[in-house]
Protein backbone atom coordinates (compact mmCIF):
# COMPACT_ATOMS: atom_id res chain seq x y z
CA UNK A 1 0.00 0.00 0.00
CA UNK A 2 1.40 3.12 -0.74
CA UNK A 3 0.08 6.87 -0.28
CA UNK A 4 1.45 10.07 -1.40
CA UNK A 5 2.11 13.50 0.21
CA UNK A 6 2.45 16.26 -1.80
CA UNK A 7 3.91 19.53 -0.47
CA UNK A 8 3.64 22.64 -3.13
CA UNK A 9 5.98 26.03 -2.76
CA UNK A 10 4.55 29.52 -3.87
CA UNK A 11 6.24 28.87 -7.28
CA UNK A 12 4.03 25.95 -8.45
CA UNK A 13 6.78 23.34 -7.73
CA UNK A 14 5.04 19.83 -6.07
CA UNK A 15 6.83 18.04 -4.53
CA UNK A 16 5.82 14.52 -4.06
CA UNK A 17 6.77 11.84 -1.35
CA UNK A 18 5.90 8.25 -1.38
CA UNK A 19 4.53 6.89 2.01
CA UNK A 20 4.11 3.58 2.76
CA UNK A 21 1.87 2.00 5.34
CA UNK A 22 3.97 -0.60 7.70
CA UNK A 23 1.99 -2.97 9.76
CA UNK A 24 4.12 -5.31 11.09
CA UNK A 25 5.10 -7.85 14.26
CA UNK A 26 6.81 -11.21 15.33
CA UNK A 27 7.00 -12.52 18.62
CA UNK A 28 8.51 -15.56 20.40
CA UNK A 29 7.05 -17.48 23.33
CA UNK A 30 10.30 -16.70 25.38
CA UNK A 31 13.88 -15.45 25.84
CA UNK A 32 14.40 -17.62 28.72
CA UNK A 33 17.92 -19.06 28.75
CA UNK A 34 16.61 -22.56 30.16
CA UNK A 35 13.68 -24.53 28.14
CA UNK A 36 10.42 -23.60 30.04
CA UNK A 37 6.75 -24.53 28.99
CA UNK A 38 3.63 -23.06 28.54
CA UNK A 39 0.61 -25.97 29.71
CA UNK A 40 -1.11 -27.91 29.37
CA UNK A 41 -3.96 -26.40 31.72
CA UNK A 42 -7.66 -27.72 31.97
CA UNK A 43 -9.09 -25.11 29.72
CA UNK A 44 -7.81 -22.59 26.62
CA UNK A 45 -5.43 -20.04 27.38
CA UNK A 46 -4.22 -17.22 25.24
CA UNK A 47 -0.42 -17.30 24.68
CA UNK A 48 1.06 -14.07 25.50
CA UNK A 49 3.90 -13.94 23.63
CA UNK A 50 6.66 -11.80 25.54
CA UNK A 51 9.61 -11.76 23.78
CA UNK A 52 9.65 -8.75 20.72
CA UNK A 53 11.54 -8.74 17.78
CA UNK A 54 9.38 -6.05 16.20
CA UNK A 55 6.31 -4.51 16.34
CA UNK A 56 5.93 -1.62 13.70
CA UNK A 57 2.91 0.29 13.97
CA UNK A 58 2.18 -1.01 17.54
CA UNK A 59 -0.46 -3.12 17.00
CA UNK A 60 0.86 -6.08 19.08
CA UNK A 61 -0.12 -5.89 22.91
CA UNK A 62 2.77 -7.68 24.96
CA UNK A 63 0.23 -7.70 27.86
CA UNK A 64 -2.53 -9.63 26.31
CA UNK A 65 -1.08 -11.12 23.54
CA UNK A 66 -3.93 -9.86 20.91
CA UNK A 67 -2.81 -7.92 17.70
CA UNK A 68 -5.38 -5.13 16.46
CA UNK A 69 -5.71 -4.50 13.21
CA UNK A 70 -4.61 -1.14 12.71
CA UNK A 71 -6.09 -0.98 8.98
CA UNK A 72 -8.45 -3.27 6.87
CA UNK A 73 -6.67 -4.91 4.45
CA UNK A 74 -5.19 -8.76 3.72
CA UNK A 75 -2.98 -10.13 6.11
CA UNK A 76 -0.13 -12.98 6.05
CA UNK A 77 -0.16 -14.44 9.54
CA UNK A 78 2.46 -17.23 10.45
CA UNK A 79 2.51 -19.13 14.09
CA UNK A 80 5.04 -22.15 14.96
CA UNK A 81 4.23 -24.35 17.86
CA UNK A 82 6.68 -25.98 19.23
CA UNK A 83 6.99 -29.12 22.52
CA UNK A 84 8.85 -30.80 24.62
CA UNK A 85 8.08 -33.58 26.68
CA UNK A 86 10.17 -33.68 29.75
CA UNK A 87 9.41 -37.65 30.06
CA UNK A 88 7.77 -40.50 28.18
CA UNK A 89 4.08 -38.67 28.46
CA UNK A 90 1.85 -37.99 26.42
CA UNK A 91 3.16 -34.99 24.08
CA UNK A 92 1.03 -32.59 22.19
CA UNK A 93 1.91 -29.31 20.38
CA UNK A 94 -0.72 -27.59 19.32
CA UNK A 95 -2.30 -23.96 19.37
CA UNK A 96 -5.03 -22.25 17.45
CA UNK A 97 -5.08 -18.81 15.38
CA UNK A 98 -8.27 -16.95 16.63
CA UNK A 99 -10.00 -13.57 14.67
CA UNK A 100 -12.48 -12.17 16.92
CA UNK A 101 -12.83 -15.06 19.24
CA UNK A 102 -13.42 -17.69 16.15
CA UNK A 103 -10.86 -20.38 14.92
CA UNK A 104 -9.35 -19.73 11.70
CA UNK A 105 -6.63 -21.80 11.74
CA UNK A 106 -4.21 -24.25 14.04
CA UNK A 107 -0.94 -26.14 13.82
CA UNK A 108 -0.96 -29.84 15.94
CA UNK A 109 1.77 -32.19 15.74
CA UNK A 110 1.34 -34.99 18.66
CA UNK A 111 3.27 -37.63 16.85
CA UNK A 112 4.06 -40.30 19.52
CA UNK A 113 7.13 -41.58 18.42
CA UNK A 114 9.74 -39.21 19.84
CA UNK A 115 9.91 -36.34 23.01
CA UNK A 116 9.38 -33.35 20.07
CA UNK A 117 6.62 -32.25 18.49
CA UNK A 118 6.47 -29.30 16.23
CA UNK A 119 4.08 -27.84 13.72
CA UNK A 120 3.63 -24.36 11.32
CA UNK A 121 0.76 -23.14 9.43
CA UNK A 122 1.06 -20.07 7.69
CA UNK A 123 -2.38 -18.40 6.57
CA UNK A 124 -3.76 -15.20 4.62
CA UNK A 125 -6.93 -13.24 5.92
CA UNK A 126 -8.66 -10.34 5.10
CA UNK A 127 -9.48 -8.17 8.05
CA UNK A 128 -11.54 -5.05 9.21
CA UNK A 129 -9.79 -2.07 11.41
CA UNK A 130 -9.91 -3.15 14.60
CA UNK A 131 -10.35 -7.20 14.65
CA UNK A 132 -8.51 -8.99 17.20
CA UNK A 133 -6.03 -11.54 16.07
CA UNK A 134 -4.60 -13.82 19.04
CA UNK A 135 -3.35 -17.55 19.54
CA UNK A 136 -5.11 -19.70 22.17
CA UNK A 137 -3.83 -22.99 23.44
CA UNK A 138 -6.28 -25.87 23.78
CA UNK A 139 -6.56 -27.75 26.75
CA UNK A 140 -4.39 -29.88 27.22
CA UNK A 141 -1.63 -28.91 24.55
CA UNK A 142 1.64 -27.53 25.51
CA UNK A 143 4.25 -25.05 24.08
CA UNK A 144 8.10 -24.86 25.29
CA UNK A 145 10.57 -23.25 24.04
CA UNK A 146 13.94 -20.58 25.25
CA UNK A 147 16.37 -18.16 23.25
CA UNK A 148 16.32 -20.85 20.11
CA UNK A 149 12.51 -19.08 19.33
CA UNK A 150 11.09 -22.32 18.96
CA UNK A 151 7.57 -21.06 19.25
CA UNK A 152 7.05 -17.67 17.06
CA UNK A 153 3.71 -15.73 15.87
CA UNK A 154 4.08 -13.30 12.95
CA UNK A 155 1.71 -10.98 11.09
CA UNK A 156 2.07 -8.08 8.55
CA UNK A 157 -0.40 -6.24 6.37
CA UNK A 158 -0.14 -7.52 2.38
CA UNK A 159 -2.15 -4.74 1.02
CA UNK A 160 -4.91 -2.50 2.59
CA UNK A 161 -7.88 -2.66 1.62
CA UNK A 162 -9.81 0.65 3.38
CA UNK A 163 -10.57 4.02 1.84
CA UNK A 164 -7.43 6.10 2.38
CA UNK A 165 -5.80 5.23 -0.92
CA UNK A 166 -5.31 7.34 -3.46
CA UNK A 167 -4.62 6.24 -6.67
CA UNK A 168 -2.89 9.61 -7.64
CA UNK A 169 -0.94 11.61 -5.64
CA UNK A 170 -3.13 14.78 -3.95
CA UNK A 171 -1.78 18.16 -3.34
CA UNK A 172 -2.20 19.55 0.46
Amino acid sequence: YLSYLCVCVVVCVCVCVCVQSIHAFSVALNNDSALTCFGPFATNRVVIYKHVFLNLGGGYNVSTGVFTVPRSGVYSFALTVYGRAPNSSTLAACANLRVNGTVVTGPTENGMHDREDSATIVVAVKLKAGDKVDVVLPAGCFLCDNSSHFNTFTGFLLYATDHHRHPHPTMV
